[in-house]
């Protein structure tokens, strides 16, 4: 009974005002591939003024045989299309993924159906500035309610307004671009790469 107890604490990690419960049988392969960015919560300071600019945002994640999730994803930021590439390390627990080195502090999948959505809390620090993001990731470019129903859930659990929580704007462009150099050989012929503008 007390390993029980033990387990269900262990379970559960502390993020700036709820708990974020873990997948701890989550399987980093599962996360492979593919996937648009549908909706967004994020803490960041510009981002209530941004978000009704924002398009769908893409990425595309890959894991080597030492269980390091490579990631190249896009972010739409002032009409442009950035496009951003990270290794994250596994940590020690469980299922939680990282590079401070980079500003990545924390990465990990909150709640998913392990085939058409998930949604993936970040922690953040750059430039000075601490923060979190919830993103609904979805191998589709339409969201299920199902999908959309936890999103909004966790984003309140996190303490994050609705100021704070948008749905992105139904433009692929930024998405896409992410798609077509992850198939043309990302991340072999990119490795250098770390963030550019296109």
């Amino acid at each position: 009974m007390s390993g029980v107890l033990l387990a269900a604490l262990l379970a559960l990690v502390l993020v700036p005002r709820a708990r974020a419960a873990w997948l701890g049988k989550l399987d980093p392969r599962q996360l492979l591939g593919s996937w648009y960015i549908l909706a967004v919560a994020s803490g960041e300071k510009d981002f209530v003024v941004e978000k009704a600019t924002k398009n769908i945002e893409g990425v595309v994640v890959t894991l080597t045989p030492e269980n390091t999730l490579k990631m190249l994803s896009s972010r739409h930021r002032l009409e442009r299309c950035h496009l951003h590439a990270v290794e994250l390390v596994k940590q020690d627990s469980r299922w939680v993924f990282g590079n401070p080195s980079l500003g990545v502090l924390e990465y990990r999948v909150l709640g998913t159906n392990f085939r058409d959505y998930a949604i993936v809390l970040t922690q953040l620090e750059l430039q000075d500035e601490a923060f979190s993001t919830v993103e609904l990731y979805s191998r589709t470019e339409l969201a299920s309610q199902e999908a959309m129903g936890l999103f909004t859930k966790w984003s309140r659990s996190l303490g994050f307004r609705s100021q704070q929580q948008a749905k992105l704007q139904k433009d692929l462009t930024c998405a896409h671009k992410v798609f077509q150099l992850a198939a043309a050989g990302w991340p072999d012929t990119h490795a250098g790469l770390v963030a550019w503008d296109i």
